[in-house]
């Protein structure tokens, strides 16, 4: 019998499928001249992960909406540089290439199709989702036996690091030089490159140092090494906010100068850097499948798409 511990495997999907649109080559098309390129990189790193990491449970986490309303109402230029079309109902529009977006419901029809769950919330991001089943996971404590974290987070979205958490076995698998060869982002990690300690101190780091490419400013004047430094010296955000207030040393009056301009700003912002714990999520099923749950759908997509050769890595990924 297997005693090993359950693993499971988190993939932020739209941070996947752009990584593939851009790196796959647009000559990549189906039978009828349509673009698969980020369908069959995404299956591609799909089927790798799945043989080299050999998880017990797949979860494809989903942006049912890329730009909450509830960050925006905080911080009104969340993701607003991105917006390709504001809207009165639903999500806006987020901008991205057509030959992207028009390969989106396909990888909704394959995954289907496959079996693997793919799972949003109405309302949240993919990195809320994955903060909820994070939370959901790390009530048990890791075993120090354990073979590698517990569970792993694929993603390219540097925010979610915040979730890295030695002692619950969460880690994130970075995918900096690509899906077969990615930074191993634990606390460790996190202390060697960043300064901070734990997935907690990065989030608050991420919010002195703001994110030009989430439309956050940060407070002017205060990079990634000064944030870092504020939090080795005082520990938390409210302890440096604090300290600044008080004027205390270790603060400098430049930094208490900046600290006091950015106050708005810090009243909202680490409710927008920290990603949800509670998303609702209606049930489903995680376990990775021995085969795929529609073989018939499977095959009419794979050759209508000209993706067979993907398709196949992954259904072989998942019989072995």
């Amino acid at each position: 019998m297997d005693s090993r511990p359950e693993k499971l495997l988190l993939l932020d999907t739209a941070s996947l499928y752009f990584r593939a649109y851009f790196g796959m080559p647009d000559s990549l098309r189906s039978p009828d001249g349509r673009p698969v390129n980020a369908v069959r990189g995404l299956l591609d790193m799909i089927a790798f992960l799945i043989t080299e990491h050999r998880p017990d449970r797949v979860v494809a986490c989903w942006d049912d909406d890329w730009r909450p309303a509830f960050r925006v109402e905080a911080i009104g230029s969340y993701k607003e540089h991105r917006v390709a079309e504001l809207r009165q109902e639903g999500p806006d529009v987020e901008e991205m290439p057509e030959d992207l977006r028009a390969q989106i419901p396909v990888i909704v029809d394959v995954l289907a199709a496959l079996g693997i769950a793919r799972v949003g919330s109405p309302g949240y991001e993919a990195d809320d989702v994955i903060g909820t089943l994070v939370a959901r996971e790390v009530t048990r404590p890791a075993d120090p036996e354990d073979d590698g974290p517990r569970v792993g987070i694929v993603t390219g979205d540097r925010d979610l690091f915040q979730l890295v958490d030695d002692a619950a076995g969460v880690a994130v698998l970075y995918p900096a030089r690509g899906v077969r060869d990615p930074d191993v982002v634990d606390q460790a990690r996190l202390a060697e490159k960043y300064g901070v300690p734990t997935g907690t101190a990065y989030a608050e780091m991420a919010v002195l140092r703001g994110d030009p490419s989430d439309g956050l400013p940060g407070v002017a004047g205060i990079g990634e090494k000064t944030a870092a430094k504020l939090l080795a010296t005082f520990g938390t955000l409210d302890r440096i906010l604090a300290a600044a207030a008080a004027g205390e040393k270790g603060v400098t009056p430049s930094q208490r100068t900046k600290i006091a301009a950015a106050a708005d700003y810090l009243a909202v912002a680490p409710d927008v850097v920290r990603v949800a714990h509670d998303a609702p999520l209606e049930p489903f099923d995680d376990s990775l499948p021995n085969e795929p749950a529609d073989p018939a759908a499977l095959e009419t997509l794979a050759e209508r798409w000209g993706i067979g050769s993907s398709v196949h890595r992954v259904v072989s990924a998942l019989q072995a």
